[in-house]
């Protein structure tokens, strides 16, 4: 399907390419970039075409599991907590398409998905399977030697510019999601234009198994009629705003005086301005890859035992460490959430001077955190995040506290 000149969107449905066999895209041996990196905004007069492809893979925990278990295909499928028949009380890590035919959403609590949708299948997260299967993906991905910049365990960017036009980009694309189809059984949703944000953007748009290309030309009649809190970044609370100000599209926002947001967001109201137009100077980093690991747990009930909230943190903190070695990294921030009765959360970070991977330290610094913050009310839910990563150097030494 095509849009208004400029803008291609194709959508293939995961059937049509698991029959795709993968064809060999022969990209330019070493693919070549410009020394000076203003030139990348320089594609409408022709000296440099930028174009960037991101990649988000399609309902990733859930396909990871209906890959493995193909008797789950066109089943809804939730990962997260055990429902216990409606009294659970975590929440959903993630679902299939079909689940979300049900109105099921991330981040919903279980209770409610199973009351939406009872006969569907819940599973318990299996993280380290969801690593082998990032790493796969991410493989591929590497194979063709473009700049890459992994952004979670199921999104990445590539700097695919020496390709030198859209219609080359296309075919790349094409085989990039025939060949994770062929090789691992996943789909992925891929969009291609000229900047990061809206190639983010794109990817989202055609969701399952979609392919959206949007050349200079056609970005802003893409972007004007979309909702705001497509722009990355932008969340509840700034939607919020942005509604008390008459802006409900990306278009709003382009057409609105930038000075008038500035007062109500502060300076990074020029950013978000100039999001809006499509104008997006950010630059593809090679070798950072996830931001943050994290886990969280739900209690049955709410509990101020100390006793079992420093197990708990103990647990938590053990499965984010095997989680970090897995990707051969050490970090330097942690964050701890508490999430009291009431859905009050508080969280609080910091930041060591030397890096580390070891699961004592991540304990010491979880339960330092824990006292500072803990107000003695009842918890319901307790979370570690770990961010601020580089890899790990096998000469490298994780120094105490």
């Amino acid at each position: 399907m095509t849009g208004s000149a400029g803008l291609v969107i194709l959508c293939r449905r995961q059937a049509e390419m698991n029959l795709m066999v993968p064809i060999t895209f022969n990209p330019p041996p070493s693919p070549t970039y410009p020394d000076d990196v203003s030139l990348v905004n320089r594609d409408v007069q022709g000296e440099y075409q930028r174009i960037i492809l991101h990649l988000d893979m399609d309902s990733f925990y859930a396909s990871v599991e209906v890959q493995r278990r193909p008797e789950l295909a066109h089943k809804p499928v939730v990962i997260g907590a055990d429902p216990k028949h409606g009294k659970g009380r975590g929440v959903v890590s993630t679902c299939s398409y079909e689940a979300r035919a049900f109105g099921i959403l991330s981040a919903m609590s279980i209770s409610q998905a199973f009351s939406l949708c009872p006969q569907a299948i819940f599973l318990p997260p299996d993280f380290p399977a969801y690593v082998r299967a990032s790493r796969a993906v991410m493989a591929i991905l590497r194979s063709y030697g473009y700049r890459l910049e992994q952004m979670s365990i199921d999104e990445a960017f590539l700097d695919i510019s020496p390709l030198g036009n859209f219609t080359a980009a296309q075919q790349f694309a094409e085989e990039i999601k025939a060949n994770i189809s062929h090789r691992l059984g996943l789909s992925c949703s891929v969009g291609i234009t000229p900047s990061m944000a809206v190639a983010k953007i794109a990817s989202d748009f055609q969701k399952p198994d979609g392919l959206t290309i949007v050349q200079p030309s056609a970005l802003q009649d893409f972007l004007d009629p979309l909702p705001v809190r497509k722009i990355p970044g932008v969340g509840k609370k700034a939607e919020a705003l942005l509604f008390e100000m008459g802006i409900r599209t990306i278009g709003d926002l382009a057409g609105h005086d930038v000075q008038d947001l500035i007062g109500r967001f502060g300076r990074s109201a020029i950013a978000l301005h100039q999001l809006a137009r499509g104008i997006d100077g950010s630059d593809i980093v090679e070798g950072r890859e996830a931001r943050s690991l994290s886990r969280e747990t739900t209690f049955e009930t709410d509990t101020d035992d100390l006793g079992v909230i420093a197990s708990t943190i103990d647990a938590l903190a053990q499965s984010v460490c095997d989680n970090l070695a897995e990707e051969h990294l050490w970090f330097r921030t942690i964050t701890l959430k508490i999430r009291y009765q009431g859905f009050i959360t508080r969280s609080k970070s910091r930041s060591q001077l030397h890096l580390s991977g070891d699961a004592t330290v991540v304990r010491s610094l979880v339960h330092a955190l824990f006292r500072e913050v803990y107000d003695g009310r009842k918890i319901r839910l307790l979370g570690i995040r770990l961010s601020s990563f580089e890899k790990q150097d096998n000469g490298q030494v994780t120094l105490p506290l």
